[in-house]
């Protein structure tokens, strides 16, 4: 990686924004985005450490995200050893890459010693493995193994996400050594709210809640105020359904094990959050066919992500396009269907997105499985069907008064009705096929539901409109 040097150019300190770091819609205020650029300019750093110093991380990470590159970079280049490393797990993927590319291995190695081995280990996941290497190296042979383990767990799952720090006691102990012990021991975690029971050979045996500890007598042994933890998440489960025990059973931390049942993290509910967010937005991000994109990527890569599902849905819409071309002559005699047709199949397809995003929401939170899907699929048809009828008769009473044929106002009532029951099968049904056959459903789902309401909508409507009449 490349490294910068380290300017030190102290200035007659400018007056400070007036403003608050925040603007009224919720971004960094200009003042105080402004005042920043100036000190970054004038290579300040005395105002810049006085200035960043009162920031949260997360406020420092907002303000981050909304300097251009070469500000942050030099921002951060001119905080040196005051830069707060933590930001760096507040910002999306692409800016935390550009600013640790920008920096010296040794500089981020010194930052990440001052951070929990969570917050460390998801800065160094992005990392080329020589680079990991070579940081880690630098770091004290305890740390440097608690993030090695970490990094060893595949992406995604909850040693990945998990803290490597701990407190962990034999059950032998009393209240007291166990309260002892915590007050002398200069390598606990900053924040815990479970002290772990472990055997010998680290094995979990049970949790004590603090406020259990703090309600017991000291002569107490550990053991005989334990309670068995079960909801262990084994390191290798996926963060989703990690984040899926914490909602189910409102835990606020869990004991991390691995394939021997030994203690070797913990997961705390601030990662839990986050990786409920994150999900959330890939989900939200897959159903629009945008894969991992972030707001700071370039057009090139934007672009590069979006084009793979537009392709296909090119290929579904001139499949949609040859169902119109079957019936070219019935729209030359009836312009008004050309005028009628899109209204079906936009409704049609406007009433599968919504099927269809309940069900994929239904199955990342599996509240959707084989027991009750079958109950909810005769639902969805019911909805369908109904939702099809009342709005059958809007567009059927609007299309006759418009072109003055009640004839034409029918065709495009029954064709409503089937598209609008079509699409609520559709919305259901392929995002559950598509989950069975373990692809994607939040990926897939959007172009096959749509194709199937376009070509079903126009054939239904055009095809009825043949029929009738040529009769």
């Amino acid at each position: 990686m490349e490294g910068t040097e380290h300017g030190n150019h102290a200035a007659a300190e400018p007056e400070a924004a007036n403003a608050g770091i925040y603007g009224e819609d919720g971004s960094i205020a200009a003042p105080f985005l402004a005042h920043i650029g100036a000190a970054i300019a004038d290579r300040d750093t005395i105002a810049l450490k006085r200035d960043v110093e009162q920031l949260h991380q997360s406020e420092l990470g907002d303000l981050l995200e909304a300097l251009m590159p070469d500000q942050r970079r030099a921002l951060v280049d001119l905080l040196g050893a005051d830069f707060d490393f933590s930001a760096l797990t507040e910002v999306d993927d692409a800016i935390r890459l550009d600013i640790v590319d920008s920096m010296p291995n040794e500089q981020i190695a010194q930052g990440v010693q001052d951070l929990d081995s969570d917050d460390a280990v998801y800065i160094l996941e992005d990392l080329d493995q020589e680079d990991q290497d070579e940081i880690l190296a630098q770091l004290p042979f305890t740390e440097r193994i608690r993030l090695r383990r970490a990094l060893d767990y595949p992406e995604e799952t909850a040693g990945r996400r998990m803290q490597t720090e701990f407190v962990a006691v034999p059950p032998f102990w009393t209240v007291g050594q166990t309260i002892d012990y915590m007050r002398e021991d200069k390598d606990l975690p900053d924040r815990f709210s479970q002290i772990f029971v472990i055997d010998p050979t680290f094995k979990l045996l049970g949790a004590v809640d603090l406020d259990q500890i703090l309600r017991t007598r000291r002569t107490v042994k550990i053991g005989e105020i334990m309670h068995e933890t079960r909801h262990a998440i084994p390191a290798t489960m996926d963060q989703e359904e990690a984040a899926r025990e914490f909602e189910q059973y409102d835990l606020l931390s869990a004991a991390v094990v691995d394939e021997t049942e030994r203690l070797v993290g913990v997961l705390t509910i601030d990662d839990v959050v986050d990786v409920i967010q994150q999900e959330a937005e890939e989900d939200l991000l897959r159903m629009g066919g945008v894969g991992d994109e972030e707001l700071s990527d370039k057009v090139f890569a934007t672009s590069r992500s979006r084009v793979p599902w537009l392709l296909v849905n090119l290929v579904t819409a001139f499949i949609a396009a040859s169902v119109i071309g079957l019936f070219d002559e019935t729209i030359e005699k009836i312009v008004a269907l050309a005028v009628l047709m899109p209204i079906v199949a936009g409704m049609g397809g406007n009433a599968a997105s919504q099927t269809m995003t309940v069900t994929v929401r239904a199955l990342a939170t599996k509240d959707i499985d084989i027991y009750n899907a079958g109950r909810i699929i005769r639902r969805e048809m019911g909805v369908g069907f109904l939702n099809g009828v009342i709005f059958a008769i809007l567009i059927g009473l609007v299309a006759a008064a418009w072109f003055g044929d009640p004839n034409l106002g029918g065709v495009i009532a029954c064709a409503m009705i089937i598209n609008m029951f079509v699409a609520a099968v559709a919305g259901i049904v392929i995002p559950l096929v598509l989950d069975r056959l373990r692809i994607d459903p939040a990926v897939a789902s959007a172009v096959f539901v749509t194709s199937i309401t376009d070509v079903v909508g126009f054939f239904a409507f055009l095809g009825l409109a043949t029929w009738w009449f040529s009769a």
